[in-house]
C-alpha cells in the first residue's frame, strides 16, 4: 500500500487534491467491512378500538328508531345509526352525514352535500335515495309516526345523483335544522323492510348481541367513514329496573356509566373514589299534567285549584335539591335566555283558595284521582310531594308508578288523567309547543287546545323576525303560566357518574344523545 501511495504521489506532483481523494477512496476500499448498526425495531401500530365501556340504562322497548323516546332507546339508536346534522354540546348544529348545506334567501330550500364512502354496515352503499327514503318515511301521516307533524311543513325531498338532497318546505322554519336532528331521524337503508329488527346503519358501532330482558352489545364500526372514530372497541349496554341496584353496580364496578338517577343518589356518589360525578343545567323537564278535554280537568276552576296547592320551590329544593333551575309552568325555560321571561310566573300557593275553587267546582268533600309515574330519575319522589303538597287542599291522589317502558309503552301515558312525564332536553322551544301542546300535537298528553295559543305558536315557529318570535313566546308564557293545564316545577340538571378509567366523556343535557365516538379507556 506504502508504495503504491508513493508511485502516485510522484506522477500526480501538480494536484494535491486529486492525490487526496485518491488516497481515501483507496483507504476505504482496503479497509475492512464495518458491521452495520442493528435496525431501529419499528413499532407495532397502536390499535385503534381499546377499552369496553359498559352502561346502565332502562331496558329498551322500540328498536325503530322512528319509535324510540326513552333515553336508552335513543342512546342505542344514536351510536348504531348517524343523523343528517347533528347537535353539539352548545347546541349547534354539526355535520355527520351531512358535510356542508346551503339555505335559500326565502328559508324554503335547504340543500345539503352528503359525506361520500359511506357504507351502511351490511356493506351497502349510503346515497342521498337513504336520505330522501328516510325523510318521506318520517312524514308519511299514513305511517301513523310521531313526526309526521313535525316534517308536515316540508313540500318534498329530492336527490341529485348520489350525494346531494334537497328539502323544499311549504313555509320558512328557522328551527328547521334542529328538527332535522330530531331523535327519530336517524338514516336508515332505503331497503330496509323491518327497521326494528335490522339494526342496519352507517354508526361508529354495529349490533352484535341484544338479549332484550338483559343487555345489548354494539362492537366498534371498522369502517366508520369518520377517521379516527370510534376508539372504543364495544360498549355493553346492561338493563337495570331499578336505579339504585344500577349505582350499587357501578360502585362494585359492574358497570363503568350510570346517565340517569335520582338526585339523592347522584349525591351519594360524591366522594367515591374512582368514580367521577358531573352535572350540567338542561332545558328538560318534568311535567305534572291534567288532561282538559274531560272531567275534572275540562273545568278551568279545578286547573287552577291544581296550580295554587302547588308549592314549586319547595319541590324544586326537595326533589332537585337546588339542581338546575326553578320552573314557572311553561317549557320556555331560563336557559332560552332570548326568550324567557320570568315576569310571567303561576299564581302563589294559596291552599285556602284552592278548596273554594274546588268547592265551587263540585268538589267540596274533596276530589279522587290517580297519579301516574314513570319510575326513572326523581318522578317517584316527585308524585310523592305532590301528593302530599295537594292533600291540603283537597285533592287526593293515589300514586301509580310504572316501569318507564311500560308507562310509555303503548301510548298509555297520552290517556291517562293525571301524570308525571320526564321531557328531555331540546335546543330549542318550538319543538315542545310543536308536539306537546298545539291542538292537534302529537304528544298532547294534557289534551290542551287554545286556539289563540296555537296562532302564537305559527307565528313564533315561522317568522324571520326574531323581534315579533319573541314576542309571541312571551304571550305564551303568560298564557301557560296563568291558565294552561300543566305544572312545570323545575328544569332538571342531568346528571352522571363514570368511573375514572375513561376518558373524553362529555355528557349531553339530553342523556341519550350523549356522543361515546371520542371516548377512550384509560391504560
Amino acid at each position: 500500500m506504502y508504495m503504491l501511495i508513493q508511485l502516485l504521489k510522484n506522477y500526480f506532483t501538480t494536484s494535491r487534491v486529486a492525490i487526496l481523494m485518491l488516497v481515501v477512496f483507496l483507504v476505504s476500499a482496503c479497509a475492512p467491512a464495518a458491521t452495520p448498526a442493528p435496525a431501529t425495531p419499528t413499532p407495532e401500530p397502536e390499535a385503534q378500538f381499546q377499552g369496553v365501556l359498559r352502561v346502565a340504562l332502562q331496558p329498551i322497548v322500540q328498536t325503530d328508531p322512528a319509535f324510540i323516546s326513552s333515553d336508552s332507546e335513543v342512546l342505542v339508536a344514536n351510536h348504531v345509526y348517524d343523523y343528517l346534522v347533528d347537535i353539539d354540546q352548545a347546541n349547534n348544529i354539526i355535520p355527520r352525514l351531512a358535510r356542508d348545506w346551503e339555505i335559500s334567501p326565502d328559508g324554503k330550500t335547504y340543500t345539503f352535500f352528503l359525506e361520500e364512502g359511506v357504507t351502511f354496515h351490511d356493506g351497502s352503499p349510503f346515497t342521498a335515495e337513504d336520505v330522501v327514503w328516510t325523510y318521506d318515511r318520517l312524514r308519511d301521516p299514513a305511517a301513523e309516526l310521531p313526526t309526521s307533524t313535525l316534517y308536515a311543513n316540508i313540500s318534498e325531498v329530492t336527490a341529485e345523483g348520489d350525494n346531494t338532497v334537497i328539502f323544499t318546505l311549504l313555509e320558512p322554519n328557522p328551527f328547521f335544522l334542529y328538527d332535522l336532528s330530531d331523535n327519530h331521524a336517524l338514516i336508515l337503508d332505503s331497503g330496509t323492510e323491518d327497521p326494528s329488527t335490522s339494526f342496519n346503519g352507517t354508526g361508529p358501532f354495529k349490533v352484535v348481541n341484544y338479549i332484550p330482558e338483559d343487555r345489548i352489545v354494539l362492537e366498534a364500526n371498522p369502517d366508520y367513514f369518520m377517521e379516527g372514530l370510534p376508539k372504543l372497541s364495544s360498549i355493553e349496554i346492561i338493563f337495570f329496573n331499578d336505579e339504585t341496584a344500577a349505582v350499587d353496580a357501578l360502585r362494585s364496578g359492574q358497570i363503568d356509566l350510570v346517565m340517569r338517577m335520582s338526585i339523592p343518589l347522584f349525591e351519594s356518589l360524591q366522594d367515591v373514589s374512582g368514580i367521577t360525578t358531573l352535572d350540567i343545567p338542561t332545558n328538560g323537564f318534568d311535567l305534572i299534567r291534567l288532561r282538559a278535554d274531560r272531567a275534572p280537568g275540562n273545568d278551568p276552576r279545578v286547573v287552577q285549584a291544581f296550580k295554587l296547592a302547588t308549592d314549586r320551590e319547595a319541590i324544586f329544593q326537595l326533589v332537585q335539591q337546588g339542581y338546575g333551575a326553578l320552573g314557572y309552568d311553561t317549557p320556555i325555560g331560563p336557559l332560552y335566555t332570548q326568550y324567557f321571561n320570568a315576569e310571567f310566573t303561576p299564581p302563589q300557593r294559596d291552599i285556602e283558595q284552592a278548596r273554594q275553587l274546588l268547592a265551587d267546582a263540585g268538589y267540596a268533600d274533596g276530589l279522587e284521582m290517580t297519579l301516574h309515574v314513570p319510575d326513572s330519575g326523581g318522578r317517584p319522589d316527585l308524585a310523592v310531594v305532590l301528593q302530599n303538597q295537594w292533600a291540603e287542599a283537597g285533592i287526593n291522589v293515589e300514586v301509580a308508578v310504572e316501569p318507564e317502558s311500560v308507562y310509555y309503552g303503548e301510548d298509555g301515558w297520552l290517556e291517562v288523567d293525571l301524570g308525571i312525564t320526564g321531557w328531555g332536553s331540546r335546543p330549542y322551544p318550538q319543538f315542545y309547543l310543536d308536539v306537546m301542546l298545539t291542538c292537534d300535537a302529537i304528544w298532547n298528553e294534557a289534551h290542551y287546545c287554545n286556539e289563540e295559543f296555537d296562532q302564537l305558536v305559527e307565528v313564533a315557529g315561522t317568522t324571520l323576525d326574531e323581534a315579533e318570535r319573541v314576542q309571541a313566546y312571551n304571550e305564551i308564557q303568560r298564557i301557560l303560566a296563568d291558565s294552561g293545564p300543566i305544572i312545570i316545577p323545575y328544569f332538571f340538571a342531568q346528571v352522571a357518574a363514570v368511573t375514572d378509567q375513561f376518558d373524553n366523556f362529555e355528557l349531553k343535557a339530553f342523556a341519550g344523545r350523549t356522543d361515546f365516538r371520542q371516548v377512550t379507556s384509560s391504560p
